[in-house]
């Protein structure tokens, strides 16, 4: 079900557009408002597509309309059911639904393949014979204009050649079917383009039943007339291809007449958005596939511990414009940090463990903390903490000799051991190398839970585990795949730009004892180490891992 926390699309021009169309008057006057979301399925969806379909579904919800899923498969290369599948999977976890409305551009082969008989009938098409090379040797420029010998093929010629093509009796690259537009035009588009291709290729849906198929320009005009849409909502690059598909819908015998209308992409630092080259990481071993913590993928955000609250609001900030912009990283982690401070329990969680022995504690003695599971959230109720002589601390919170403005764990400094005693360090333990090993001090047992009794001022607070009932797990630290902003700019190539600390993984970390059962989804704050989540596909009872999800901002970095 969608959450109920789903933010309402704001105003932006392309409901300044719908608004004229539905008004009295305007082009579709008294008509349900409808939009599609049509992903190509040679590949996973990204952040970038979920701006898309928060457009898309959210222009439907806003005005009472209907979203249609569509798959693009028109091009049998690189499409497969498990495509197909992911989308369905991440659309739903986004909170977003089509009932009944999922379509395949590959159900409508034989109309397009009819439209195409049409208009050469209609001497608006012809086949044409030119080879990739003189295809592109008589594309022409800005003034001079395309050509091709076959223009003027005479259509009974062309209608005999365009049903070998469909029966197969030609080989891929022999002949292509382009539409009689203007090879003069000054975009591109228009130069009599190509709107079928030879292809003997199984189609994960067809199989062998086609041997040619549309080009996605031709398409497109196509599955949106015939499923009635109304508003065809797009990303910019298709903005100089749009005479293209009004050319389609005004010559063909249709039974609607969408509108198209564009809106810029989604830019983000630290990335990269193609599926080709989120295909490379992932067949080059680079990563350790789609759903890696580190990719832009929705399944990798989702594994990562990314909400889809977290998406849909940073969809939502990040507005509906003409106007291409590139997003800091650090937004969406921004977006993530509000959710899951208001969802996430908070539990102490020790990543570099050092045992910290409380001498004057003593021995066999054990009690008992009741802390808070979320501040915000006071129906989350308490759990209990352990608490003994021997405990686990952070490494990183004691120094022998600190510096200025260091409030952890040093000879003589006190500090406050989260939700329990105040304890002032006496020393330390260390083996033959010089390592430490254990850390030494006393506690006061007036402090229990809160201040000393006599009132003094204790600065630093740090988190701790209970080493007799602590859980073993594994951590891993994220970091941006790529260290360069701006991987995919100039000539480099962008693997050139991967981040070799991207990656950390932490194989002793002490836990919680609650934590040691933990299943996917789960989500949590460790106690000054940011947020994170139970890794959904190695973590198993007993044997947790955990993916930090976004950090917390450390005040003091040594």
């Amino acid at each position: 079900m969608p959450d109920e926390r789903k933010p309402t699309m704001p105003q932006n021009f392309i409901h300044d557009y719908i608004d004229e169309d539905i008004a009295p008057g305007g082009q579709f006057q008294g008509m349900t408002v409808h939009t599609r979301f049509p992903p190509e399925p040679n590949g996973y969806l990204h952040i970038g597509h979920a701006k898309a379909i928060f457009i898309d579904f959210g222009t439907a919800e806003k005005y009472n309309g209907m979203c249609n899923l569509r798959m693009d498969d028109t091009n049998p290369t690189k499409e497969d059911v498990e495509y197909v599948q992911a989308i369905q999977e991440d659309i739903q976890w986004l909170g977003y639904g089509w009932d009944d409305r999922f379509y395949f551009a590959s159900d409508y082969f034989e109309q397009m393949y009819q439209f195409a008989v049409e208009l050469i009938e209609k001497g608006l098409a012809y086949v044409c014979q030119l080879t990739q090379e003189e295809f592109k040797a008589m594309r022409g420029d800005i003034g001079t204009p395309a050509q091709s010998p076959y223009r003027d093929r005479p259509i009974t010629e062309s209608l005999e050649l365009f049903a070998r093509m469909r029966a197969g009796e030609l080989p891929n690259g022999a002949m292509t079917l382009r539409a009689k537009i203007d090879l003069a035009s000054g975009n591109f588009n228009m130069r009599d383009p190509v709107i079928y291709r030879i292809n003997h290729m199984a189609h994960h849906r067809t199989g062998s039943a086609w041997c040619i198929y549309p080009m996605y320009d031709y398409a497109h005009p196509i599955e949106d007339a015939l499923e009635g849409i109304t508003h065809s909502l797009c990303s910019l690059e298709f903005e100089d291809h749009r005479p293209l598909y009004d050319w389609v819908i005004a010559n063909i015998s249709c039974p609607s007449k969408p509108r198209q209308i564009e809106f810029a992409r989604l830019g983000i630092n630290y990335t990269v958005m193609s599926k080709r080259k989120l295909r490379q990481l992932v067949e080059e071993g680079r990563v350790s596939g789609w759903d890696d913590p580190r990719m832009p993928t929705l399944c990798g955000l989702r594994r990562r511990g990314y909400t889809p609250q977290s998406i849909r609001n940073f969809s939502e900030r990040n507005g509906v414009s003409k106007a291409a912009s590139t997003v800091e990283f650090g937004f969406l982690e921004h977006c993530l940090r509000e959710d899951l401070n208001e969802t996430a329990h908070r539990v102490m969680a020790v990543l570099r463990p050092v045992k910290l022995t409380i001498t004057n504690y003593p021995e066999g003695k054990a009690e008992n903390f009741e802390v808070e599971n979320n501040p915000n959230r006071p129906e989350d109720g308490t759990r209990t903490v352990s608490f003994s002589r021997s405990l686990w601390m952070e490494a990183d919170d004691f120094m022998e000799e600190p510096p200025k403005k260091y409030f952890r764990m040093f000879p003589g400094n006190e500090v406050r051991l989260k939700g329990a005693y105040v304890v002032k360090c006496t020393g330390c333990v260390k083996d033959q190398t010089g390592a430490v090993t254990e850390v030494l001090g006393e506690y006061d047992p007036d402090s229990r839970g809160g201040d000393p009794a006599d009132g003094r001022k204790v600065k630093g607070t740090i988190h701790w585990v209970d080493a007799a009932t602590a859980a073993t797990a594994e951590i891993r630290l994220y970091d941006n795949l790529f260290s360069d902003a701006d991987p995919d700019g100039g000539d480099r190539n962008f693997l050139d730009c991967l981040n070799p600390g991207s990656l950390e993984v932490l194989s002793d970390c002490k836990v919680e004892a609650c934590l040691a059962d933990a299943a996917a989804p789960a989500f949590f704050q460790f106690m000054r180490q940011g947020y994170f989540c139970v890794d959904s596909r190695d973590s198993q009872p007993g044997a947790p891992v955990f993916n930090r999800s976004v950090s917390l901002k450390d005040s003091f970095k040594p």
